[in-house]
C-alpha cells in the first residue's frame, strides 16, 4: 500500500475474515530505520492499549512476513530486501522469498515513484565548509528573465527542472571565490558543492519540496504530499538545502545498497495490483511490467458533474474566484474539498478563507495526524477541506459524516477512554451518530453532493481524476471544477503562451474566466506530453538500473552462496588455486630468452601466506613451473587445514576452560555459536541427549568429544571464511557503486562524442564489474590465511540511514570489525581520522565511549599480521 495507514486498516479490516479462513494476516508499519519494530499480526484476542492498534500483536519483522498475507509499504518492504541482502547471517533475514505481490493504488507506487530509487546509505566523511559558502552566494545570483536570450547569471529550463549558470554567474562565482577558473582540474572538487546548491536555491522550495522542523529538512513527496520522515536527497542535495536553510548540515552519505521499485517488483513470480486511475497509463504497465489494464464498470452509474476548467489570467484573480466558489457552496450547505499541489499553496488559500471567515480544515503533511478524523467528516453539511493530493488517502468522504467517527469524537470529548469503553455506551454513541449522520446526508443530498475544486491542473491526469474521484462515489450526486492559471507550473511550462494570446485576442478580462473547449484541450495535450516527458524519464532510469541490476543479482546470490553453504573450504581452495595461478603465469611464465622471476613471485606470496622454510627460490630453480605451481596449491590446501585444526583446538579449550556445554551452545543464538552448534550436530548424527548437552565439553563420553572438536574446528572455519568473504564482497560492492554513479554522472558527455551514452554505459560497467570480481577475491585470498576466530564481546553499530534518491532516490549497521587496527590506520569508527588519534587508547584501555555492553559473539583477529580496513568515500 502507499502507506501505514492503508497498511494497518487493511489487515483490521480483512483480519477478521483472513482468520475466519484459517490464514494468518500480518502488517509492517515504517520505523524511522529500525527493522525491529512496527511489524504486528492480527490476533483476535489481543487487547492493545493503544485503540488504534487493536487486535494487533507485536512480533518480530520475520514473523511477520511468515505470515500467509503481509500488508505493508512499497517502501518498507523494498528496504527490508535490501537490508537481507546486507546480513552476516541468513538468520537475520526478514523476507521469504518474493512470489506474489499485489499493489494498492499501483500506479502511484509503479508509476509515480518509479524514478525514484531506494537507497541504503551509510555516513561518510564529515561535510564540507563548501556547503554553507555556496550557499550564501546563491541568492546574490540573478535570474535571466528572457528565455531566448540569456541575460542573468543563470537560466532555468522550467520543463526539465534543469538549472544552468551563464558566463555572467560563472564569472561572479571565480570573483567572490577568488580564483581564475572554476572548472580547472585544481578546482574540480568545487562543481558538485556548486551545482547543488544552485539546484537547492532556485528548484527546491520550502513547504512545496520539504519543511524545515525542529532544525531538521524533511521531505514531502510530490505525488502524496506526505512527509518523508527519515528520507534524504543523494548525492549532496540533501546537504545543500540544510545549508540553504541555516540548520545543521548532516554528514555526507555512501551508498551501500539501492534498487528501483521497478526492478524489486520485477523480482515476484506473480504480480497484480489496483487503482481508479490506470486506464491513462495502460502502454507503461504493459511495456515495463507486462501488465494488461482491465477497466472494471463502476458498481452504480456515475452522475458527478465534471464541469469545464475556468482559466483566468493570473493566480490573484484565480485563488479571488476560487474563494468566491467555495464561498457559494458552504452557504448552500454543500461540503466543498479543495484540492492543492503543495503544501504552501494550501496556506495561502486557508489564510484567504480566514479572511473572508470561512470555517475550514487544511490536510497536508503538516498536520497529517489527523487526517482520517478530517477526511471523514469533510461530508458535512457546509464542510470546508483543503486537501493537498488525494491520493491513497483510504477514507471514504461519507455525506453526512462517518457515523463511527463522529461517535469516537464524541466520546474523546466526554473523557472516555476508547481502549476500555463500556459495550453499552459504545452502542448508544453510535447510534446517536448515526441518526445525525442521516439526517446531515439527506441535507448534503438536497444541496447536489459533495463539491470539488481543483486549484491547478497537475502533471499527471490521473492525479486530477483522483481528486475528481472523491465526489459521486456510489451514485451519489457531486460535482467538481478546476481553476487554472497562466502562470501556473504546468501552464507555464507546457503551452500557456498559447492560451494567452487566444485570451488577448478575445479581449478576456484579466478578472474574467474562459471557457473554452479549445483551452480544456490544450490543457489535455499539456498534460499528455508531461506524461509522455515523465514515462521517457523512468524508461531511461530502468535501462541503466537494468544494467546495475544484473550485478546486483550477480553479487546478492553470491553472498547467499557464501552464507547458506555447510562448507567454504572447495570456494576459498578455488579462489586460492586462481590466485596462485595469476602470480605463476606472471612471474614464472615467459618468453625463451627470459628470466623467471622467481623472487618476485615469493614476494608476491608471502602476501598471502608464509611460506615454509624448504620453498625457496633455489628449490624452485630446478622446478617446472606447471610443478611450482602444483606444490604451491598443495601447501596452500595444507595450510588451510593446518591454522583451521589450530584455531579449532584453541577455541576448544577456551571453551572447555569456561565449563561451556553443548546447552549453551544451542541457546547462546549468536551468529559464531549457532554455526558452530549445526557443524557439531551434524558430526552427532543431527541429535543429541538432553542430559548429555547438559554436561561440560570435558565431561562428555570419548567418541562424543572427538565430534564435537571436529564440529568446533569445522564451524570456526566456516564462520571465519563466512566472514572475511562476506567482508570482501560488501566492502568492494559498495566502492563499485560508488564508482558506477561516478560514470553514470559524466556518461551524457559522451553523445558529444557520437557514442551512444547507454552502449557506453553497460560496456564499461561490465568492464568494471569484471574487475569487481577480480577484486573481491584477491581480497579474500589475501585476507583468509590471517584472520582467526576469538570470541569476543559483541561489535560496535553504527546506525546507518534509508534513503530516496535526489531524482526522484535506507538503514543498515555496520559493525565494528575485530580485526585489529594499525596505528595508521583509518579509526574504525568512521570520523576519517587516524586510529592512533582517536579510538586506539581508549579501545586499548577497554572504555572506549563508542562501545556498548552486549553479548557476547564472536569476531576476527589477525593470527600473524595486520590486515587494513579499507573505507571507500564518496
Amino acid at each position: 500500500t502507499p502507506n501505514d495507514y492503508l497498511s494497518k486498516v487493511g489487515v483490521q479490516w480483512m483480519g477478521p475474515i483472513y482468520h475466519l479462513l484459517g490464514l494468518t494476516t500480518a502488517v509492517i508499519q515504517s520505523t524511522a530505520g529500525d527493522p525491529n519494530r512496527g511489524s504486528y499480526i492480527y490476533d483476535p484476542d489481543y487487547r492493545s492499549a493503544d485503540d488504534r492498534l487493536q487486535h494487533l500483536r507485536p512480533v518480530t519483522r520475520r514473523d511477520a512476513y511468515l505470515a500467509d498475507i503481509t500488508y505493508g509499504t512499497n517502501n518498507e518492504f523494498g528496504f527490508d530486501y535490501l537490508r537481507d541482502n546486507m546480513v552476516q547471517d541468513l538468520s537475520q533475514r526478514s523476507q521469504r522469498e518474493l512470489f506474489f505481490a499485489i499493489v494498492d493504488e499501483v500506479d502511484n507506487i509503479l508509476i509515480d515513484e518509479a524514478r525514484t530509487p531506494l537507497i541504503i546509505s551509510g555516513q561518510a566523511q564529515e561535510s564540507s565548509d563548501y556547503y554553507q559558502q555556496f550557499a550564501m552566494l546563491m541568492p546574490r545570483l540573478q535570474a535571466s528573465t528572457s528565455k531566448e536570450e540569456a541575460d542573468g547569471d543563470y537560466v532555468v529550463d522550467e520543463k526539465d527542472k534543469v538549472v544552468t549558470l551563464t558566463e555572467a554567474g560563472i564569472e561572479k562565482l571565480q570573483d567572490w571565490l577568488g580564483i581564475s577558473n572554476l572548472y580547472s582540474p585544481e578546482y574540480f572538487e568545487l562543481a558538485p558543492y556548486m551545482d547543488n546548491a544552485l539546484r537547492a536555491s532556485v528548484l527546491f522550495k520550502r513547504d512545496r519540496d520539504y519543511i524545515v522542523r525542529n532544525d531538521e529538512v524533511i521531505i514531502v513527496d510530490e505525488f502524496t504530499g506526505r512527509l518523508m520522515e527519515g528520507r534524504r536527497y543523494s548525492e549532496g542535495l540533501h546537504q545543500a538545502i540544510e545549508a540553504k536553510e541555516g540548520v545543521k548540515v548532516q554528514r555526507e552519505s555512501l551508498t551501500l545498497a539501492t534498487i528501483t521499485f521497478q526492478n524489486y517488483f520485477r523480482m515476484y513470480a506473480k504480480l497484480a495490483g489496483m487503482t481508479g486511475t490506470a486506464e491513462t497509463e495502460k502502454e507503461e504497465f504493459g511495456k515495463i511490467y507486462d501488465l494488461d489494464v482491465v477497466v472494471i464498470p463502476t458498481n452504480v452509474p456515475v452522475i458527478r458533474d465534471d464541469m469545464p476548467d475556468y482559466v483566468y489570467r493570473t493566480g490573484r484573480f484565480k485563488f479571488d474566484a476560487v474563494v468566491n466558489e467555495i464561498l457559494d457552496s458552504h452557504q448552500q450547505g454543500q461540503p466543498v474539498l479543495v484540492g492543492t499541489v503543495a503544501i504552501e499553496t494550501s496556506e495561502f488559500l486557508s489564510s484567504l478563507l480566514q479572511r473572508r471567515g470561512i470555517p475550514h480544515n487544511v490536510l497536508n503533511a503538516k498536520n497529517h495526524e489527523r487526517e482520517a478524523l478530517i477526511i471523514a467528516q469533510a461530508g458535512q453539511p457546509g464542510a470546508v477541506t483543503i486537501a493537498t493530493n488525494m491520493a491513497g488517502r483510504g477514507v471514504d468522504i461519507l455525506l453526512g459524516g462517518n457515523p463511527e467517527g463522529i461517535a469516537r469524537e464524541n466520546l474523546r470529548r466526554a473523557g472516555h477512554d476508547l481502549t476500555d469503553i463500556d459495550p453499552d455506551l459504545w452502542e448508544q454513541a453510535l447510534a446517536d451518530a448515526t441518526a445525525e449522520a442521516e439526517t446531515n446526508r439527506q441535507q448534503v443530498l438536497e444541496a447536489g453532493g459533495l463539491h470539488v475544486v481543483g486549484t491547478e491542473r497537475h502533471e499527471a491526469r490521473r492525479i486530477d481524476n483522483q481528486l475528481r474521484g472523491r465526489a459521486g462515489r456510489q451514485g451519489d450526486p457531486g460535482s467538481s471544477r478546476f481553476f487554472v492559471a497562466l502562470d501556473d507550473d504546468l501552464m507555464r511550462r507546457f503551452g500557456g503562451e498559447r492560451v494567452a494570446g487566444l485570451m488577448q485576442r478575445m479581449g478576456v478580462e484579466d478578472n474574467m474566466p474562459l471557457e473554452h473547449g479549445m483551452v480544456s484541450k490544450s490543457i489535455e495535450n499539456a498534460q499528455g506530453r508531461v506524461e509522455g516527458y515523465n514515462f521517457d524519464i523512468r524508461k531511461h532510469v530502468l535501462e541503466f538500473d537494468d544494467v546495475v541490476n544484473k550485478q546486483r543479482e550477480v553479487i546478492y546470490d553470491q553472498r547467499r552462496r557464501i552464507l547458506s553453504e555447510p562448507t567454504l573450504r572447495p570456494t576459498v581452495l578455488g579462489m586460492v588455486g586462481s590466485q596462485i595461478e595469476r602470480l605463476v603465469q606472471t612471474f614464472a611464465v615467459v618468453e625463451e630468452d627470459e628470466e623467471r622471476d622467481l623472487a618476485g613471485l615469493q614476494g608476491a606470496l608471502t602476501a598471502i601466506f608464509p611460506l615454509p622454510d624448504h620453498v625457496t627460490v633455489e628449490s624452485w630453480q630446478s622446478m617446472a613451473t606447471d610443478q611450482i605451481q602444483d606444490q604451491l596449491e598443495d601447501y596452500g590446501e595444507a595450510y588451510y587445514d593446518m591454522r583451521a585444526q589450530a584455531n579449532g583446538a584453541g577455541l576448544l579449550r577456551q571453551f572447555g576452560d569456561e565449563g561451556l556445554t553443548l546447552a549453551n551452545l544451542r541457546e547462546r543464538g549468536d551468529p559464531f555459536h549457532a554455526v558452530v552448534y549445526s557443524r557439531v550436530l551434524s558430526h552427532l548424527s543431527g541429535t543429541i541427549d538432553e542430559d548429555v548437552a547438559r554436561l561440560p565439553l570435558r565431561q562428555l563420553p570419548v567418541e562424543t568429544q572427538e565430534a564435537v572438536a571436529a564440529g568446533v574446528t569445522e564451524g570456526a572455519a566456516l564462520y571465519r571464511d563466512r566472514l572475511v568473504m562476506v567482508r570482501a564482497v560488501d566492502e568492494r560492492w559498495v566502492r563499485h557503486l560508488t564508482d558506477l554513479d561516478s560514470l553514470r554522472e559524466g556518461i551524457g558527455l559522451r553523445a558529444f562524442a557520437q557514442i551512444q551514452p547507454l552502449v557506453a554505459y553497460k560496456k564499461e560497467a561490465y568492464e568494471m564489474f569484471q574487475e569487481l570480481m577480480g577484486s573481491i577475491e584477491s581480497d579474500i585470498v589475501h585476507a583468509i590465511f590471517k584472520v582467526d576466530v576469538v570470541r569476543q564481546q559483541q561489535p560496535v553499530r553504527r546506525v546507518m540511514q534509508t534513503n530516496r534518491g535526489s531524482n526522484g532516490d535506507g538503514q543498515q549497521t555496520q559493525r565494528r570489525s575485530g580485526v585489529d587496527l594499525g596505528r595508521n590506520d583509518p579509526c574504525w569508527c568512521g570520523s576519517g581520522k587516524k586510529y592512533k588519534h582517536c579510538h586506539m587508547r581508549s579501545d586499548r584501555a577497554g572504555t572506549s565511549s563508542a562501545k556498548q555492553p552486549a553479548a557476547a559473539g564472536s569476531g576476527t583477529q589477525p593470527a600473524t599480521t595486520r590486515t587494513k580496513r579499507r573505507r571507500s568515500k564518496r
